[in-house]
């Protein structure tokens, strides 16, 4: 496997225009609707009439009765899927290094189940015999993607409850756990710029911090930030945005986060390059923000964390603060609406691990049926999930260093290991397009909105 000048893996095939590897599960097309449907709503009909249950009961057997339905069918399906593809295989010992007898024993001749490898990857009782990106990259011939009822579990007990209430107490205590937990975790791997979304690639020798302020300055071209305009950043992380914005197009930018440790970060950097009352940050609920209006608001995958029940509002909010003849940015990452069997497990092992409440990350149809409904116009749509898989394998290139995992591992334990899957997987979920990420710029559906001086962006 060909390697890239930092020392890194070349996972993505760019340069080399090798055909990628991976199996493709078109799982959404073999599904039988029907048949999950008629499950859903005649079990509860067939368990209401055995108990005797009066009619009015129906409506509560279907509820009770949901999820467990939907649950063993998806389970059933998906072993049926797996059956298919082949469970058996003697290649797993050239990429596995067993710690633990037994699950030597158990995987000799077996494929792992995706859920099974990570976790026992974190606990310490496999290894992997090789980089675990170019591991990974060969996945087929040794893991398979098993739907389990702790699946089915986690669905039921956290991640539902987390999509019906999305409670400020909620969101405060699951993003304050991710992003307080220190900032030099997250430099280990964002590097110097500390911006953690997806950059901008334009040429295949860019470094990271290349592709990030390639990123940062399409997002000021296409905003239109000019000096002395005021300009609000939804979910600012460690407000490189901000300051750049400040710094650059002399804006009066101020950036919104929950995380303390964020704001100290962003703060500082305010400071070291003297923007004054230029760069403002709020350590604040997004639904908290005072009310006051913007010239240009941006939001860089944070509106994923929203929540499908609050996204709405969410977007109205946007709209109110929005002056009318403003510009929304909005980065967001989502799966794919043509979903495979892949993209349910990596979702589900992001949700409990690295990006818990994000639910609203949905496929692209859906945001910009929910932008439009709020009174949105999309002026364009680019998705940029190529890009983002770049960034990722820059992230995971810096993650790898024998320094940085000595010293993240020393005091960060058993969460590193989980960065380890979590950055080499996702470098290939962005490539193959389980999950992408999308840039909109948009503004209010009026008729007296100036949609000529978008042209110029429009036409890039």
């Amino acid at each position: 496997m060909e390697r890239i000048q930092n020392g890194g893996p070349k996972a993505n095939g760019f340069a080399t225009r090798k055909k990628l590897k991976g199996i493709d599960q078109l799982a959404w097309h073999k599904i039988s609707y029907k048949a999950l449907f008629g499950l859903l709503f005649l079990t509860p009909a067939l368990v209401q009439y055995g108990l005797g249950l009066p009619f009015w009961c129906y409506p509560i057997a279907v509820a009770v009765l949901l999820v467990p339905i939907f649950g063993t069918f998806m389970v059933v399906f998906n072993r049926m899927c797996v059956a298919e593809n082949g469970t058996k295989s003697t290649n797993v010992k050239r990429f596995i290094a067993f710690n633990d007898p037994c699950l030597a024993s158990k995987y000799a001749n077996r494929k792992i189940p995706m859920i099974v490898l990570y976790e026992a990857y974190a606990d310490g009782k496999l290894d992997f015999r090789c980089d675990v990106l170019e591991a990974l990259e060969n996945r087929e011939q040794f893991c398979t993607f098993e739907l389990t009822f702790y699946h089915i579990k986690f669905l039921l007990c956290n991640f539902i409850p987390e999509v019906i209430f999305h409670s400020k107490n909620q969101d405060a205590e699951q993003v304050c756990d991710h992003y307080d937990r220190g900032n030099d975790f997250y430099r280990g791997f964002l590097g110097p710029t500390m911006i953690y979304t997806s950059g901008v690639c334009r040429d295949e020798s860019e470094t990271l911090e290349e592709l990030q302020f390639n990123k940062l300055k399409m997002v000021g071209e296409k905003c239109q930030l000019k000096e002395g305009e005021r300009h609000l950043d939804i979910g600012c992380g460690w407000g490189t945005l901000v300051n750049y914005a400040a710094e650059n197009h002399g804006t009066y930018s101020t950036g919104v986060t929950l995380a303390k440790r964020q704001i100290e970060w962003g703060e500082a950097v305010a400071s070291e390059k003297k923007l004054g009352s230029r760069s403002k940050f709020m350590c604040m609920d997004y639904r908290d923000i005072p009310s006051a209006k913007y010239d240009k608001i941006t939001c860089l995958e944070m509106a994923e964390h929203v929540g499908i029940r609050k996204f709405q509002s969410f977007l109205a909010q946007v709209r109110d603060m929005l002056e009318d003849d403003g510009i929304f940015f909005l980065q967001i990452a989502g799966l794919r609406r043509t979903w495979q069997w892949e993209d349910f497990i990596w979702g589900l092992f992001m949700a409990k691990y690295i990006f818990p409440g994000a639910d609203a990350s949905c496929p692209l149809g859906w945001v910009v049926t929910e932008l439009e409904r709020a009174g949105f116009e999309v002026h364009t749509s680019v998705t940029i999930g190529v890009h983002y898989s770049l960034t990722i394998n820059g992230w995971y290139d810096n993650w790898m260093k024998p320094e940085t995992q000595a010293a993240m591992t020393a005091k960060y334990g058993r969460i590193v290991r989980i960065w380890n899957i979590f950055l080499a997987w996702s470098t290939i979920i962005a490539r193959q397009g389980n999950s992408t990420c999308s840039q909109l710029v948009c503004h209010k559906n009026l008729n007296v909105y100036d949609r000529l001086k978008l042209f110029k962006v429009k036409s890039k």
